[in-house]
């Protein structure tokens, strides 16, 4: 199996997430259907605590992983990564366990702590139903993600890129025929749970897939040869270091769990008991915010994954020989992919939220209006991930363990203040908790992009000549759009209308933005004179 460059890996990881978001966002609109909207807001409920588990579990170790295997790949240390990998399985499987107990025994104070107090919809023995079945996955989970986590820490990206397709298509198929069986032999609980149980059998086949596909690049089988530094690095050695590693890691993705579960926890209670929103109407908004509107979201944040993949194992191999330009070329690079594909999809996205929350769930003017807002986070996450991930693979630890911390403070401190402020201003309360979570992703990223610009003098000129231009060629492009609207309205939607709708407009400004981001020679010194060849052709 061949080993994948930066740009290559990158391309074929975000492919491969593309491809899997896409599927996740498709699936949701026969899902929906089947379980409705209390069904939407139950499952939200099970998905995010086990997401919030399953990072406890893995403590962060698969991107640790990949960041060790790949240090010890460019210093040829065989062996060691091997041992690395091996700590890391079993240190994983006993928490992955924990885990499960926890969820287990847990489940119904869990279910206390999210809704406790709030009168109708869920009630609190449903929520705790489906926590548990959410158990059954953190396993099988763990150790897929710590064989993929290896595999790219070898820059053997394709295999664990082509397992979370695998994944997701058979997650999708027991989440969609389970629900709709279940739905009808039994009820909307039961419905919910065969379709958490999906995780779960997904994962157990990726892991099928991966085994079958690359045996020999997951073998633990000691190399015949060992070189003599290898000999010196013990693994109680290798131990701590995976536990420095995965500090970070498990903070930052346990803080984005906490995002989440700060809405959870406050945005129903606040909407209700202090704004006098209808319980549904709350739970609604909050499954909205947590489920429904970021499943849309994944549409943008997939290409922040996809770099993601192959930015750990490369600056983390510069890192380790001393490559401080390929640092500064790598992180510019990545900053601007991100700001030049993310900025129009965000803003676009914004601009057709009703057609596109019509297709997927019905035209729902609520759900439409907590979109519009909520999508503009994917944009402040998908750089929050990238510069998380570029701080770690340099090992600044502190200033991420700081960076978080300041950022997720400032969602605690003004979740709440700024729901209050919006709904006295009147405007909907939910733009609040929205805007808290932007500002708190602001904080963190200010705070590493002024740490790696003295650490390695990285200048940002480039970055915000990139980020002038896309803003101002997305405004444009909103604009024009704006004065077709006058013509082909979001009046009367149905799906079929909406899909029409979104094609039209989506071609528009596709052509609009890209025309004017290739005439400012933008795309040409991103993706080289190749771009320019295909633009002219057109």
């Amino acid at each position: 199996m061949k080993k994948d460059t930066f740009i290559k890996g990158a391309f074929i990881s975000t492919i491969c997430i593309v491809i899997s978001k896409i599927l996740g966002i498709i699936y949701v609109i026969p899902f929906h259907a089947i379980i409705g909207e209390q069904g939407g807001a139950l499952y939200s409920y099970a998905y995010n605590i086990y997401a919030l588990f399953l990072n406890l579990s893995t403590v962060g170790i698969p991107l640790a992983i990949s960041k060790i295997v790949s240090e010890y790949n460019a210093l040829s240390y065989h062996d060691v990564k091997k041992r690395a990998y091996r700590l890391a399985m079993l240190i994983t499987s006993i928490t992955a366990i924990l885990s499960t107990i926890i969820l287990l025994i847990f489940a119904y104070p869990l279910a206390q702590l999210i809704k406790g107090g709030v009168e109708g919809g869920n009630s609190l023995e449903d929520i705790a139903f489906v926590i548990r079945i959410s158990a059954s996955a953190i396993l099988f989970v763990t150790i897929l993600s710590n064989m993929r986590g290896y595999l790219q820490g070898q820059k053997y990206i394709k295999a664990s890129s082509i397992s979370q397709v695998v994944e997701q298509f058979v997650r999708i198929i027991v989440i969609l025929a389970g629900s709709f069986v279940f739905m009808k032999l039994y009820g909307l609980k039961e419905a919910v749970g065969a379709a958490v149980f999906g995780a779960t059998v997904g994962a157990i086949l990726a892991l099928i897939y991966l085994y079958l596909k690359a045996p020999k690049e997951l073998t633990l089988k000691r190399p015949e040869k060992i070189l003599d530094e290898e000999n010196n690095i013990t693994n109680s050695y290798l131990s701590k270091k995976i536990i420095t590693y995965t500090i970070p890691f498990i903070i930052m993705s346990i803080i984005v769990s906490l995002y989440n579960s700060i809405d959870m926890i406050t945005v129903i209670k606040t909407l209700v008991n202090k704004l006098h929103y209808p319980t549904l109407d709350a739970e609604y908004i909050m499954s909205c915010i947590a489920t429904w509107g970021a499943k849309l979201n994944v549409i943008v944040t997939s290409i922040a994954s996809g770099l993601v993949v192959s930015l750990l194992p490369n600056i983390t191999s510069d890192y380790a020989l001393k490559n401080h330009e390929g640092i500064r070329n790598k992180t510019i690079k990545a900053l601007q992919i991100l700001l030049v594909l993310v900025i129009p999809m965000v803003a676009g996205l914004s601009f057709l939220a009703e057609p596109v929350w019509t297709i997927f769930y019905g035209n729902n003017l609520l759900g439409s209006s907590v979109f519009k807002m909520s999508i503009f986070t994917a944009l402040f996450s998908s750089l929050f991930l990238n510069l998380n991930v570029i701080m770690q693979s340099v090992n600044r630890y502190k200033q991420v363990y700081l960076s978080l911390s300041l950022g997720l403070l400032f969602k605690i401190i003004f979740n709440i203040p700024l729901m209050i402020l919006f709904h006295n201003i009147n405007l909907p309360a939910y733009y609040g908790a929205t805007i808290a979570t932007i500002l708190g992703y602001i904080v963190s990223i200010t705070m590493n992009l002024i740490d790696l610009k003295k650490l390695f003098h990285i200048n940002y000129k480039t970055v915000f000549k990139t980020f002038s231009y896309a803003i101002l060629s997305t405004i444009i492009m909103i604009l024009i759009l704006y004065v077709f609207n006058i013509v082909l309205p979001f009046t009367n939607l149905t799906k079929m209308k909406s899909i029409l709708l979104i094609i039209v407009y989506a071609f528009i400004g596709i052509i609009i933005y890209f025309t004017i981001m290739w005439k400012t020679g933008i795309l040409e010194n991103l993706f080289g004179k190749q771009i320019s060849k295909i633009v002219k052709r057109k």
